[in-house]
């Protein structure tokens, strides 16, 4: 599954025109709620707003056969995602292989009786490194410090989800006010995709293998090409052809590296690339690519969320702004909602979405899962819902960051010193 060849990735031209990204045009109209194509022989379906998505899962969870397998970083009891549980434990009690790996920390808000209700039902549950582990195994900074932060479902043998969207329900409209305890990812702009196909069979070993590290068994080695993120093979050996890729992200040799990943789909650009990051604090291999990809000309445009819900990140981002924008980066601030997608778009043809951020904690700390798609028709999906969201920003400009007073940029400064714990 994962043997590819170690070669470059292939050039990412053909004759296909691109849509132009010179300036600031942006296509008109808000992208709709889904979008369904079809990708390297997969049926895959694109969210940006969690009620289809949640619907879509639904649905699904009652049409299962054999089993329903969710790893997510945040399960919130909010009315959809009790509904969701409400689906789970019927299965349960119908015999059907029903898991819930969720992130003790992303879940904090989350009542225990909210999972006890699904374990007296059969539910398999199990809660990613948590205090009372941390504590047992005397290193309560080490595993509180590296968190589970994959979005991954698994519905029987076909069916199957992943990206950045955590479960709980986002409300629509931007103005409105949240109700009280509900978490503060309530709202969120994001991206997830739903995939029928064989592939989803590689989803349920990337979800067997986390579920089995997290109960302590012993895992076989990924192959280095696996962990090199040598990617050309999987791609397509020939232009235009279309390809899925899957890559476990985490420290130790069990997993490949994110930061590997996106360095090598950056050095690749000729063009053009799209980033569209919840947090942006890119450093290491990233952030060499992504200056190199500027000196040899390709455009760079990066849209980040106006007003984060981590302070400190939104400071650290903050303080690399004059850097990006002398070299000819443009920047732009999501207004209003906060923009928690993970994606990134390369010359309209190679597309990464996921869980992972290009920030420290993503790339070297936390369990992240990224997919890697060759195809121009899935880019320009992903493309056109990135310059929606550039249409509904605020352009960063230098005369902008010379606004901030001397004390802001202090403190930009100083996150940007502890931009590794953040």
């Amino acid at each position: 599954m994962h043997a590819a060849a170690s070669q470059q990735l292939p050039d990412a031209h053909d004759n296909t025109p691109l849509i132009p990204t010179d300036g600031d045009d942006v296509l008109s109209g808000e992208p709709p709620c889904q979008t369904q194509l079809s990708v390297a022989g997969h049926d895959l379906t694109i969210f940006v707003e969690s009620p289809p998505l949640f619907e879509s899962i639904l649905r699904d969870i009652h049409r299962a056969q054999r089993r329903v397998w969710i790893e997510v970083y945040t399960f919130f009891n909010d009315p959809a995602c009790i509904r969701i549980s409400e689906a789970l434990q019927e299965k349960a009690k119908a015999g059907l292989d029903v898991r819930v790996f969720y992130d003790a920390v992303g879940s904090s808000a989350t009542p225990s009786a909210f999972f006890s209700a699904m374990t007296n039902a059969g539910v398999r549950i199990h809660a990613f490194h948590s205090l009372l582990e941390g504590l047992r195994r005397f290193r309560p900074l080490k595993i509180l410090n590296r968190r589970n932060h994959r979005k991954v479902i698994v519905i029987d043998d076909d069916l199957g989800y992943f990206g950045g969207m955590n479960l709980v329900e986002n409300m629509q409209g931007a103005n409105e006010e949240k109700a009280p305890g509900r978490p503060t990812s309530s709202g969120w702009r994001d991206v997830h995709l739903r995939m029928a196909g064989p592939q989803v069979a590689e989803l349920a070993e990337s979800f067997e293998r986390s579920w089995r590290k997290a109960h302590g068994e012993k895992l076989t080695r990924r192959t280095r090409t696996y962990r090199r993120a040598l990617l050309a093979a999987a791609a397509g050996g020939e232009r235009g052809e279309e390809s899925i890729r899957f890559f476990d992200s985490g420290p130790g040799t069990r997993y490949s590296r994110a930061g590997r990943v996106f360095a090598t789909l950056i050095r690749s650009a000729r063009q053009q690339i799209t980033l569209s990051m919840a947090y942006f604090i890119p450093v290491g291999r990233p952030l060499r690519a992504l200056l190199a990809a500027r000196r040899r000309g390709v455009r760079v445009r990066v849209i980040v969320p106006g007003k984060s819900d981590v302070k400190l990140v939104q400071r650290a981002t903050c303080h690399l702004y004059t850097q990006l924008l002398k070299r000819g980066f443009r920047v732009y601030e999501r207004r209003q909602r906060m923009l928690h997608s993970k994606a990134m778009v390369v010359d309209d043809l190679y597309t990464l979405v996921g869980s992972c951020n290009l920030d420290p904690r993503s790339l070297y700390i936390n369990l992240e899962f990224l997919a890697v798609i060759r195809s121009r028709r899935l880019a320009l999906v992903i493309a056109r819902i990135c310059r929606f969201e550039a249409q509904q920003s605020d352009r960063v400009t230098r005369r902008s960051c010379e606004k901030r007073s001397r004390w802001q940029r202090f403190l930009d400064r100083l996150a940007w010193t502890v931009r590794w714990w953040l």
